[in-house]
């Protein structure tokens, strides 16, 4: 079964005329690729967190976000990760798109231009209203909290 697809409008920045949009990887993949457009290389040294551009700003779908997450290789290989994982990019947003990195590794690590920082996941929204009431159903956790469910 394939995935619906819906259109993203989008407009490309001058420090990333010659990338690509994003793309998905393979006919599965769920996220589509980020580019970094640096116009120069950035170090994060370990501990140190930058914002990394992609040249990119949007119109996302009414009642839809772009959810930003970390690319697994990048956490693995060199402790990559995004501090504010999943970052979300709300639909009346129209910035340039930015991704917040950070080298939790422990060496330096070198954003280079085109690079696949991250991943935008695109998914719907729900809205909810809070309606105050008196008291809550019962459940069987009740209000345990951290740790109440067991460790394995």
């Amino acid at each position: 079964m394939t995935a619906p697809v819906l259109p993203i409008r989008v407009t490309r920045l001058p420090h990333a005329h010659d990338l690509p949009l994003p793309a998905y990887a393979t006919e599965g993949a769920a996220g589509m690729d980020l580019l970094a457009a640096v116009t120069a290389p950035v170090t994060l040294e370990p501990g140190a967190r930058a914002v990394i551009p992609t040249g990119l700003c949007m119109a996302l779908p009414s009642g839809h976000e772009l959810q930003i997450r970390p690319r697994s290789g990048l956490a693995l290989k060199n402790g990559i990760v995004l501090p504010n994982a999943p970052g979300t990019i709300d639909e009346d947003y129209r910035g340039e798109l930015g991704i917040i990195v950070m080298n939790a590794g422990d060496a330096p690590f070198v954003v280079e231009r085109g690079m696949r920082i991250a991943q935008g996941v695109l998914a719907p929204v729900l809205r909810a209203i809070w309606h105050e009431v008196e008291t809550l159903p019962g459940t069987a956790r009740g209000t345990g909290g951290f740790g109440s469910t067991g460790t394995a």
